[in-house]
């Protein structure tokens, strides 16, 4: 397993990997501003909207929201090529957080996990695409990273997220009771998955690793 990255004190350790990631069939790399129009076609989807966090009802509120600099920090494209030319078809956030900590040991506790989330655009879905995009993230936090925990949350409703995440391995650590309040007004159960490093060195599939373009 490729080293931890020493990046300089304050350095952003996504920002200095050497993107892209590469799949089989697709790549992720940092969202641009360029990206807005294509990730809003898919976003404004109401099976999509369904789910997301966040759900701009016209592109003049999304694009501000998307471009926001904190947020395309974290948010990263799913990118597949087709015939006339690369396409995004999804987006993935993979946010670098910390651990829950007593306050005598915080500083071990500073940067060891991530969050991630999802989208993908329906006219891509049941192709395995958001499976391939999840295990390549999650190598990406369990490699180069060297993080210790990935976890992800959503509503329990929305049975394709916690499918993929159960397919791919990550663990059912919380089914909540009318916990997360849905934007129609419902109060909805949440779930929440994790994955622990150890975990998926033992679990991974044969040929799962990532591969960074720079390396290739």
């Amino acid at each position: 397993m490729p080293g931890a990255p020493t990046p300089e004190e304050g350095t952003d350790p996504l920002a200095a990997l050497p993107w892209p990631l590469r799949g089989e069939r697709i790549e992720i790399r940092p969202v641009t501003a360029a990206d807005a129009e294509a990730v809003w076609r898919y976003r404004r989807i109401p099976e999509v909207q369904e789910w997301i966090s966040t759900a701009p009802t016209s592109f003049g509120s999304f694009r501000p929201y998307f471009v926001e600099p904190s947020r395309m920090a974290v948010e990263f494209a799913i990118v597949l090529e087709e015939p006339d030319g690369p396409r995004v078809i999804g987006d993935i956030m993979l946010k670098i957080e910390d651990a829950w900590a007593q306050t005598e040991v915080q500083e071990a506790g500073r940067a060891v996990q991530a969050e991630l989330g999802w989208s993908l655009d329906p006219a891509y879905g049941g192709r395995g695409y958001a499976t391939e995009a999840v295990r390549l993230t999650i190598d990406l936090c369990f490699g180069r990273l060297d993080l210790r925990r990935v976890h992800a949350g959503c509503f329990a409703d929305n049975e394709p997220s916690w499918r993929l995440m159960e397919r791919i391995g990550m663990r059912r650590e919380e089914h909540s009771r009318g916990t997360a309040l849905h934007r129609s007004g419902r109060w909805l159960d949440g779930m929440n998955y994790a994955l622990l490093a150890s975990e998926w060195k033992v679990g991974a599939p044969e040929g799962s690793g990532f591969r960074i373009a720079a390396e290739s």
